[in-house]
């Protein structure tokens, strides 16, 4: 079987199949649909190509982002109902056309036509780029069996129209693909729900802290007192949370959990936290993971894996945490990880560590690359020899479309797709000879490209989930704990070499920064009839939190005494001397509270601006954070301690008192500095608080932050920083149901800097002050 390399576009059969691929668009009656389909084929692929090529430049995140997931999803949703429509057009059409015309270029009078044939390889190609949009589902089945669904309605079409040998093996090798894709979802679930290391994992954990806070108490009942007093570095050296290995020491299912083997000293014992801070201690024969630590941020990526498997526990709604481990756990985190290193950059560390925890929930629950499932044998199984299988597969398909004849079955590749026999470039070529005069050569140049464009989009996709799973912070977890657990791996010159070319790709990648949304009141626009919808939030700005705002938060939760409730603001007033501003912290609305506290904030910031640099900094961090809280009772109202209507109802009254003080033209179309103006106006001479009336108050308090400021008191932006601190701090703990929830829900957005607050509060037993319930500590109302 000889090619043809130099075929000419002059050649009969070049023209009769150029003759046939554009008879669609020639058919006037049938223009309208085909052309549809190209228009949506062409978006669809710029979309795809948009995303493959930026995200995958940009990051190496295993979830999507929230805008673009919106854009395809919704774009996805309608995409195979309306091919199959113009799918059955394509076929129908090509049907008519072949009982009219004498010749069939290059498909058997009994298979459809080729436009309908590459409408059906989109669908496929499609199906199989979906995985870019699709969670994986660590629990349930709804999006695989909806997959598992359309993968079938393309089996149908491939299987019961195509008749010709090679078309069929071209178009079963795509849809092998595509349903290989679905067993490989499955198979994920059904492995994840029977692991030790993700399913039961949550439980697990339950029972292992519950055993070692019991073995923790008999050894201090033996020895008559408390562990002394230690570093930093000797804290996180002892602690014992788990960061893999786990699964090595279950026993047997008990009736409340699992008996587990609690001897980590063990040759198949669980690494900890301690033994990976050991070992700078105990390797020194070998340096490569501590050269490449130096500044120990794969230690504290290991210390949140632990932690995010302690977290685990609240979202699925098991045991809460008991006052020893929220005690001990606060003493690792301020006492052992904020003074390594002479406390040098605590506060960086500190949200560092948040936020990689804050990313493993986000990835656990939300990923669309399998990198929780990420070791060394998953590596091996899933890019090595399940590509090897699949390969066969395919090749035993051919051979079956072939009839089992293995030279026929190749032949008829060859011979029944004109395309490949004529090459691509060759066929690309005539189009684009004939397209600058027939506008149907241009739209099948145009459908030609979109068919090129998926196919390479496709393996870059495949080459960018490798590269992802391969860089993920779940991969390199996987290979910390094997290291510190074979000593094998540690004098393997193989091993220890690929470790160190992979810890040194990922220190050359650029590490996400803490971020939070930005809104303010002032600015609002949107029609008082309408509720803001959450999606808008998406488009809210977003921007660094400012080292000042970490370091007050720190700071703020180091003093923070347990034995004391959060206040909504009232503390942060008296310690800066300006209690007669409580009246603006009297509601029992922590909403109405934050409204009316934003609104003067912007006022204030409007009227007296800072003077100095340690002022810009006190004014940077209370007007970020000022603007990041009025954006949670705008757009996240189920996050806030009030009831979610209640929060709803405040921002509703809000953008009514705004459109009434400002006017219905001025609310739409006016500047910032004339709504400044208009809104100070109507603020009163004295601190009283009016139900209901958030942007009147706020401009009383704004009134009174300008006397303060003028009268030479230029703590007032110190102050303000205080308060933003406390309240954001004050919104963050909750073991409501409904807030955990709220959450949970926020994580396929990529979480909130709320969200990462509430993980740290819920680590170190952190509560807010109940009005009219005892609190004490370790004991978390309902808020």
């Amino acid at each position: 079987m000889v090619l043809q390399l130099n075929v000419s576009c002059n050649d009969p059969s070049i023209q009769s199949y150029i003759t046939n691929l554009t008879s669609s668009y020639t058919d006037k009656s049938n223009e309208a649909s085909m052309v549809s389909a190209s228009v949506i084929m062409f978006v669809l692929a710029g979309l795809f190509f948009n995303l493959n090529l930026f995200s995958g430049l940009s990051d190496v995140s295993a979830i999507l982002d929230p805008k673009v997931r919106l854009v395809l999803t919704s774009a996805l949703s309608l995409f195979l109902p309306v091919m199959s429509y113009l799918f059955s057009e394509a076929k129908n059409a090509g049907a008519a056309m072949a009982m009219t015309s004498s010749h069939s270029a290059s498909t058997g009078a009994k298979d459809f036509s080729l436009r309908a044939g590459l409408i059906l390889i989109w669908m496929l190609l499609v199906e199989l780029l979906r995985k870019k949009v699709d969670d994986i589902r660590w629990r349930g089945y709804s999006g695989t069996i909806q997959r598992a669904g359309r993968v079938v309605w393309l089996g149908s079409l491939v299987f019961f129209n195509i008749r010709s040998a090679g078309r069929k093996a071209v178009f079963a090798i795509l849809w092998i693909l595509c349903a290989i894709k679905v067993v490989q979802r499955i198979a994920f679930t059904e492995v994840a729900k029977r692991s030790y290391v993700h399913g039961k994992n949550a439980r697990l954990i339950t029972s292992y802290m519950a055993q070692m806070l019991k073995a923790d108490q008999r050894a201090i009942d033996v020895e008559g007192a408390a562990a002394p007093l230690l570093s930093g570095e000797e804290l996180l050296k002892r602690c014992n949370y788990i960061v893999t290995g786990e699964d090595y020491m279950v026993k047997e299912a008990t009736a409340d959990g699992y008996e587990l083997d609690l001897d980590l000293d063990g040759p198949a014992s669980a690494i900890t936290v301690s033994k990976i801070w050991q070992l700078d201690d105990d390797y020194e024969s070998d340096r490569t993971f501590i050269d490449f630590d130096r500044d120990q941020r794969l230690r504290r990526l290991c210390l949140s894996f632990a932690l995010f498997k302690l977290l685990r526990r609240r979202l699925q709604h098991l045991a809460e945490i008991k006052e020893e481990e929220a005690r001990d756990c606060k003493n690792l985190i301020f006492r052992g990880l904020c003074r390594c290193k002479n406390g040098e950059g605590s506060e960086e560390a500190l949200f560092q560590l948040m936020n990689d925890e804050l990313n493993f929930l986000c990835e656990y629950y939300h990923s669309v690359v399998p990198v929780v499932m990420a070791s060394p044998f998953f590596l091996l199984a899933n890019y090595l020899l399940l590509p090897i299988a699949v390969f066969g597969l395919c090749l035993m398909t051919v051979i079956l479309c072939g009839y089992g004849d293995v030279s026929y079955a190749f032949y008829s590749i060859h011979t029944d797709n004109f395309a490949l026999q004529s090459g691509l470039p060759t066929l690309a070529r005539c189009l684009l000879d004939g397209a600058r005069t027939s506008p149907p050569t241009f739209f099948s140049l145009v459908d030609l490209s979109i068919t090129s464009l998926l196919f390479i989009i496709f393996f870059y996709e495949e080459i960018w989930e490798f590269l992802v799973f391969l860089l993920s912070n779940w991969f390199m977890i996987s290979l910390i704990g094997n290291y510190a657990s074979k000593p094998r791996w540690r004098v393997s010159p193989t091993i220890t070499g690929t470790f160190r070319r992979l810890m040194w790709l990922r220190s050359k990648m650029s590490h996400e920064s803490v971020c939070f949304r930005q809104f303010s009141v002032l600015n609002l626009r949107w029609p008082v009839i309408f509720g803001v919808p959450t999606t808008l939030s998406l488009m809210v700005r977003t921007v660094p939190v400012p080292t000042k705002v970490k370091h007050s938060i720190k700071e703020y939760l180091l003093a923070h005494d347990h034995d004391h409730g959060l206040t909504n603001g009232k503390s942060a007033l008296q310690k800066n001397h300006m209690s007669s501003l409580s009246w603006a912290c009297e509601s029992k609305s922590i909403s109405e509270v934050i409204l009316t506290w934003h609104i003067a904030t912007s006022l204030f910031e409007d009227r007296c601006p800072p003077k100095s640099k340690e002022g810009a900094a006190m004014c940077k961090a209370a007007t970020t954070l000022s603007k990041y809280c009025a954006y949670l009772v705008a757009f996240h109202p189920e996050l806030i301690p009030d009831n979610e209507e209640k929060t709803e109802a405040v921002f509703e009254v809000v953008k009514q008192e705004l459109k009434a003080k400002l006017g219905c033209g001025e609310y739409y179309f006016t500047r910032r500095r004339f709504r400044v103006d208009k809104i100070m106006e109507t603020g009163l001479g004295e601190g009283i608080w009016t139900e209901k009336k958030m942007v009147k108050n706020g401009a009383t308090l704004a009134k009174a932050l300008v006397t303060l400021a003028n009268n030479g008191r230029g703590a007032v932006w110190k102050m303000l920083a205080d308060l933003w601190t406390e309240l954001v701090i004050y919104v963050a703990p909750s073991s409501d149901e409904d807030r955990i929830k709220g959450h949970q829900k926020v994580l396929v957005q990529g979480g909130e800097f709320v969200t990462m607050l509430w993980a740290l509060a819920t680590h170190i037993g952190l509560y807010r002050m109940a009005t009219d319930l005892a609190v004490q500590p370790g004991i978390h109302p309902q808020s």
